[in-house]
């Protein structure tokens, strides 16, 4: 887009040089009260990619929230080439409801392309794609695990496509997990538009963690100044480590949860990540990791129905590099 074209979003145009507060208008509650999605818009005087970044998709993810407001009030914004579009809660409804979904029950990140006039997260989803994402040249979707359950900090993305192989390690986390694009999702969508796409990955929802939220922060920066957005660091970078395959170990019992290990931990096949007991202490089962790799997500509460998702283990070929990049983040993100 030439600088000298103004941006259009919700009716409202901005120019070059300009930031604006934009509330996109996304429907009513039952009581008749409007609800929108807010907007920030922040565009250099000097031409640029255009980069959006978008938190609570999943309304109960709330550290990308936090990275957001964080970002757009921090002082390294005067100095923008291009144009950021920053929304900081794209499931307004979800937020309300400190709710992963929409009030229909559906998850608006498989509810994309969308439609004008289909369901409520179908309509979302069209709006969102519509309004933000079509103006774009790349994005970060910031997300964290579910419900009692954290991830250590990841950037999932196609890293089959080389230009986002790029992007993702500039975001400089210590893991990156090849990820194929799934349907209905933001990132299938956005790529169908030819937007280059990272999803970020950490913490835990309804919960704010600093670690988590510093990195994310971060590692914007980092990608902007990849892009050329930013004036350039000579800042030490984390070298990251590409996982082609993961999977979730389940428990193989119902029962009480000692956790053996925590995100980040190096495990080796055949040793034990936990141990499960009934009631009055007595041991039910291990649960066992069944390769090499390295703790990326696992479930925080101590209490597992069989066949539930327990750890989620990412694959390398040499996991020391990994946990070397994650005791390097803790070093560079002192809390």
């Amino acid at each position: 887009m030439p600088a000298s074209d103004g941006l259009t979003i919700a009716g409202t145009t901005i120019y070059p040089g300009e930031s604006r507060k934009i509330e996109m208008p996304a429907g009513k509650l039952y009581t008749d009260t409007a609800i929108s999605i807010p907007v920030y818009v922040k565009r250099g005087t000097k031409p640029g990619p255009v980069l959006f970044l978008s938190a609570a998709i999943h309304g109960d993810e709330l550290n990308g929230i936090e990275i957001i407001q964080r970002l757009i009030n921090s002082r390294q914004f005067s100095k923008l080439r291009g144009t950021v579009i920053a929304v900081p809660m794209v499931n307004v409804y979800g937020v309300l409801n400190k709710s992963r979904y929409l009030p229909d029950r559906r998850d608006l990140n498989r509810s994309f392309p969308g439609s004008e006039k289909g369901s409520l997260a179908a309509r979302m989803a069209h709006l969102f794609l519509q309004e933000i994402v079509s103006l774009c040249d790349y994005g970060i979707d910031f997300h964290t695990g579910a419900i009692h359950r954290s991830n250590l900090p990841q950037i999932r993305a196609n890293l089959d496509d080389p230009e986002t192989s790029e992007l993702a390690h500039a975001f400089g986390v210590p893991v990156l997990l090849n990820a194929n694009l799934r349907d209905g999702s933001l990132r299938e969508s956005a790529n169908d538009l030819g937007v280059k796409i990272l999803l970020y990955e950490a913490g835990e929802a309804l919960r704010y963690d600093e670690l988590c939220i510093r990195a994310g922060e971060r590692g914007t920066i980092n990608v902007m100044r990849y892009l050329g957005m930013l004036p350039r660091s000579r800042k030490q970078q984390i070298e990251p480590v590409t996982a082609r395959t993961s999977s979730w170990l389940r428990a193989t019992d119902s029962g009480f949860v000692q956790h053996l290990k925590r995100l980040g931990d190096y495990v080796a096949e055949g040793e034990s990540l936990a141990s499960i007991r009934d009631p009055f202490g007595k041991l039910l089962d291990d649960v066992v990791c069944n390769n090499d790799g390295i703790v990326i997500g696992v479930q925080n509460i101590p209490l597992v129905q069989e066949g539930e998702a327990m750890y989620h283990v990412a694959y390398f070929r040499q996991p020391d590099d990994v946990v070397e990049g994650i005791e390097q983040l803790q070093d560079l993100l002192p809390e």
